[in-house]
């Protein structure tokens, strides 16, 4: 009942304001860590970083086990709040709508705003340059990728740890967007968050991209494609696990998506701002039937 309600909140309402997400509190809470990393050396860093992330994953994960022991007496009350709080590992709608602003502004022939869109919500490369074509394949890119950190890992780990899994995955990979392979200093304190990132999603990657295969089957993309691109392109990435899903993607739609000079994924031709949308109705099935098959999974469990 808990994912399942999680699941229409999201759907139904998204994501609450900056100031009362939980993941935000979560963010604040390492950038302070990060700021009293040791400022000389590789070695020192580097262990900073890994007491950071595994003390602050246990940290929370302990807080939610608590609250959750609590809630458990507490009838419906309880079961809204540990939704409430599953919902907040996850965004699902607040993906989709990143990407349909971007749509949008490309619709608009309004670059500038596209590329402000795409660099401020869904990637971290530089978008000052992009053409139009770039902007719209890295959104479909991200709507690719972040199926898996954004709804299909929170929902593994859930299932398989309850709420402080859920929680323990949702402060690595926070960390992983904050410091995780990044230059100078942060080369070696986002060191450990960017490894443990990886070795978590290893599962859930490859999860996600199978879902978009069947998703695109659902919705009239190309299913055979997807899983003939998925083959090919799936390691072409430097991530062991983004090309996953950003393969099958590309083969769904018949594109290319490409960050240049890093990666090429698919064939055919580059995207436009009408891909993201079809992107999404993608996105949309895949997530569907990720959804539909951890509720049952969580049903069976919870009768044994």
């Amino acid at each position: 009942m808990i994912l399942l309600v999680a699941l229409v909140l999201d759907l139904a309402v998204g994501d609450p304001p900056n100031r009362w997400h939980p993941v935000r509190w979560v963010g604040r809470g390492l950038d302070l860590a990060f700021r009293a990393t040791p400022r000389r050396g590789r070695l020192a860093p580097l262990l900073y970083g890994m007491l950071v992330v595994l003390a602050g994953a246990g940290a929370v994960a302990a807080l939610i086990a608590r609250l959750s022991m609590v809630l458990s007496g507490a009838g419906w009350l309880g079961v809204l709040i540990e939704a409430w709080l599953l919902k907040c590992s996850f965004s699902l709608r607040g993906l989709m709508s990143r990407a349909r602003r971007v749509e949008r502004a490309l619709a608009c022939a309004d670059l500038a705003r596209a590329r402000a869109e795409v660099g401020y919500h869904l990637v971290s490369r530089p978008t000052g340059g992009l053409r139009a074509e770039g902007v719209a394949s890295a959104a479909v890119e991200s709507v690719a990728e972040n199926l898996t950190d954004s709804f299909v890992a929170p929902i593994a780990f859930y299932l398989a740890f309850g709420l402080p899994g859920a929680w323990a995955y949702r402060v690595v990979n926070t960390a992983d967007a904050m410091v995780g392979y990044r230059g100078g200093l942060l080369e070696y304190l986002g060191k450990a968050a960017a490894r443990l990132d990886d070795l978590l999603n290893l599962v859930p990657a490859r999860v996600a991209a199978l879902a978009l295969v069947a998703g695109a089957g659902l919705v009239g993309a190309d299913a055979r494609g997807a899983a003939r691109i998925l083959r090919r392109d799936r390691g072409r990435t430097a991530s062991p696990n983004a090309g996953w899903p950003m393969a099958a993607m590309a083969g769904a739609l018949g594109l290319v998506l490409e960050k240049a000079g890093i990666y090429r994924l698919g064939e055919g031709r580059p995207p436009d701002g009408g891909d993201i949308g079809r992107s999404l109705r993608v996105l949309a099935a895949a997530a569907a039937l990720v959804g539909a098959l951890g509720v049952v999974a969580d049903l069976v469990a919870s009768r044994q």
